[in-house]
C-alpha cells in the first residue's frame, strides 16, 4: 500500500533535491536549464536560471535560500531514509497471506508518523524559504505548478 504525498511541487522539487538520483540514460529531463555542475545539484530551483530570471532572485537571495537549504538537507535525507525504511517494513506485512492485524496496524502507525515527520521538517524548510523571497516571488513561485497538480516533476520517481 503506497500513497504519494500530497505536497506542493516547491516541496517536491525540495525533496527531490535532497535524494536526486543519478540522472536517467537522455537527460536530467527536468524543464528548463542545464544539467547541474558542481554542487548545484538536480532540484534547486534557486538555481535554475530561467526561474532566477523569472523571479528575480538576487545573489544574496540564492545564497541564503542554499543555507536554509543545507541547514535542513541531512535532518530531511535521514527522515526520508526513515520513511523508505517503515515503508519497506510494511511492504511483506501486507502481501503475507495472512497478515496478522496487529503487526500491520502497528506498522500503518510507524509509516505515518514517519511521514509526518518528514513532512514537518519539510515544511520548516519551506518555510525557511518564504521568508527569504519577497510576496510576490512566492506567489509567483507557488504559480509555477502550471496545473499539473501537485507531483513530482517529469523524470522523478513518486514520492512514498
Amino acid at each position: 500500500m503506497r500513497r504519494i504525498l500530497s505536497v506542493p511541487l516547491l516541496a517536491i522539487l525540495a525533496v527531490t533535491a535532497l535524494v536526486a538520483q543519478p540522472p536517467p540514460p537522455g537527460g536530467f529531463g527536468r524543464r528548463g536549464g542545464p544539467p547541474p555542475r558542481g554542487d548545484r545539484m538536480e532540484g534547486k530551483w534557486w538555481y535554475n536560471p530561467p526561474i532566477v530570471q523569472r523571479l528575480g532572485l538576487t545573489t544574496d537571495q540564492q545564497k541564503k535560500l542554499e543555507d536554509v537549504f543545507q541547514q535542513n538537507r541531512l535532518k530531511l535525507i535521514d527522515l526520508t531514509a526513515v520513511l523508505e525504511r517503515e515503508q519497506a517494513i510494511l511492504d511483506p506485512l501486507l502481501s503475507a497471506d495472512h497478515p496478522q492485524e496487529s503487526r500491520v496496524l502497528a506498522q500503518f502507525d510507524k509509516v505515518a508518523e514517519a511521514r509526518l515527520d518528514l513532512e514537518k521538517a519539510n515544511a520548516r524548510m519551506l518555510w525557511g524559504f518564504r521568508t527569504i523571497l519577497t510576496v510576490d516571488q512566492w506567489k509567483d513561485l507557488q504559480a509555477q505548478d502550471d496545473g499539473r497538480g501537485p507531483g513530482p516533476p517529469p523524470g522523478h520517481p513518486p514520492i512514498h
